[in-house]
Parts: structure tokens; sequence; C-alpha cells
């Protein structure tokens, strides 16, 4: 029936009946777990008369949408840890690590650069190890259930006893995987970046730090409220050219000697700038013409009349 109550009367063949549905800003993103999942689908009924109803569902994903280029996501995450390495209640010294990434939100198909230092001071070699944990949270009636995966990892050399290895930005590659999910209230998928020292004889030395992965990649410039100033890198290598010891001035004449060398200080005209004027946040500063400095003279100009007493200056 149509919306006035009139009955349709369809005649034999196929008919088609576009129809659009908005989505709620904050479902969440479809999900796949051991515990639970999350799914969206559509389902259409057709009641007939004197026959059976005939249903159709047709599944789709929905992507929340997490941009990275937000001050929470872009702030730098760093952490530290220490252990006692002991065996049969004897201390066999002390490993330490300290950890720093760049940012707390990525994407997948990024790279983290993993900045670190261990220290083991240990009589025995240990073993660092990174690695990306993916840990599914399930909710219901109260309960929690939880499951850890490891997403990728990379290992580093043994470091021997009494020394100290330093990362200066390993990468570790994040795979295909996906997003967090941090508002749904069923279910959550969380990441962090598990920075371990593998310690013969004793537990392993565990630092975490918070990732999350999202949907939306890093600004080019940065972030989007970044000022403008920053978003722009200038080029400082002319510094380098400046010599220590200042060579004097060169003479006035060896500037402006004649009306040609005054002519070539001009500005150039726009036609030999070419795009020089049309880049963004560029402008062309304007040489000042150098006018020769006025005669000096011993002589005052203009002397002081005779007749005019001199003004005492402390009248």
């Amino acid at each position: 029936p149509t919306d006035n109550g009139e009955a349709t009367v369809l005649q034999a063949g196929k008919h088609e009946f576009p129809f659009t549905f908005q989505l709620p800003e904050t479902l969440a993103t479809s999900f796949e777990g051991k515990h639970g999942s999350v799914r969206y689908w559509v389902k259409a009924k057709l009641h007939r008369p004197w026959s059976t109803v005939k249903k159709a569902k047709k599944e789709f994903t929905v992507i929340e949408p997490i941009d990275i280029n937000t001050p929470a996501l872009l702030a730098p995450q760093a952490g530290a840890k220490e252990k006692l390495a002991r065996a049969w209640y004897c201390n066999r010294g002390q490993v330490s690590v300290t950890a720093k990434i760049d940012r707390k939100g990525y994407t997948p198909g990024e790279v983290i650069p993993i900045f670190a230092e261990i220290d083991n001071c240990t009589s025995r070699a240990v073993v660092p190890k990174a690695a990306i944990i993916q840990t599914q949270t399930f909710i219901a009636r109260g309960t929690k259930k939880q499951k850890k995966s490891v997403v990728t990892s990379i290992t580093g050399d043994p470091i021997p006893a009494g020394k100290r290895e330093v990362w200066h930005g390993r990468a570790l590659k994040i795979p295909p995987v996906g997003p967090s999910i941090l508002q749904c209230r069923i279910i959550q998928v969380e990441y962090s970046l598990k920075v371990c020292v593998d310690i013969p004889g004793t537990s392993k030395l565990l630092l975490e730090l918070p990732l999350v992965i999202g949907t939306i990649p890093l600004h080019p410039f940065g972030s989007r409220t970044s000022s403008v100033s920053s978003q722009y890198s200038v080029n400082l290598d002319w510094l380098s050219a400046i010599p220590e010891q200042l060579e004097a001035p060169p003479e006035y004449s060896a500037v402006v000697s004649s009306p040609e060398a005054e002519q070539s200080l001009a500005p150039p005209c726009r036609s030999e700038l070419g795009d020089i004027l049309e880049g963004p946040f560029f402008a062309y500063i304007q040489e000042f013409r150098f006018r020769p400095p006025p005669l000096y003279s011993e002589v005052d100009p203009n002397p002081a009349s005779d007749g005019i007493r001199p003004r005492c200056m402390t009248c």
C-alpha cells in the first residue's frame, strides 16, 4: 500500500524500490572476535496474501572513523622499567629499559620508529624484543573475557653482560589490522606496544606503551590545528656558510659607484621571477637602493648670528 492507504497493483515483472537510510554516528566498527562480533545487515520482507513471507538479508561493513590528527593521539609516549635478576635468592644484577615513540595514533601500513635503551647489568646475556599486542575485551552480564594476540614483533641482538643497547628508531611496521574499538559497551579492541627483555633464569622485563590504530592517517603537515609556521620547514643550510671570523665591510664605492651599479640593485621585474611569486607563504623582499651619503664638512652651514645671545643651558 501507498502512504495514503491505497493499494498499488504491480504488473508482472521486475520492480525496484530505491531507498536510503541515515546511519547513526556512534556505530562501532564491524568486528569478528573469538567470543563475540559486531555485525550489520539490512533485512527486507515481502508479504503476499495467502502465501508465505519472503525474506532477504544483506550484510554490510561499518568503519568508525578515528582521526589520529588530534592532540591526544599525536602526543609522544614514553616509559621506563627495571628489574632485578635473581636466581636461588641471589642477586645477579639489574636490567633496565626505557622506550619512547613519537605519537600514540597510527594507521595500518605505517612504520613505528622505536627509541629505546636497554642496560644489562647482569652476568648473562639478555635479548630485547618489541611487539604490537591486540587485546579483545568482551563484556556481558557483568563479566569480562579477554583475548590477547601478537600482531607483529621484532627481535634485537643479544646484549652481553654489562653492556648497553640503544635503538635509534628501530622500525616496526603495522600490518593490515582492524582499527581500535574504544566506545562500544560490549566489545573493545585495544592495541599496545610492548618492549620486553628476556632474562635467563627469571621472568621477562615488560614495558607497555599504549597505541591507537586509526582510520584517518597523519596529515602531510602534522596536526591540522598546528600553526602555519610549523607546517613549513625553513632551509637553514646557508647558516653553515657564515665564516667564524667576520670580514671587514666593503668600501661604499665598491657597492655603488656609478648609475649602472645603482640600476643593478633595482628589484627584478615580475617576468624574471617566474613562479617564485606564485608559491605559498613566499614573498619577494625588495632590495633597498643605496643612495650616496651627505657630504661631510667641518664648517657649520648654518652659523649662529652674532646678535643672538647664546642661551645658558642652566637658566
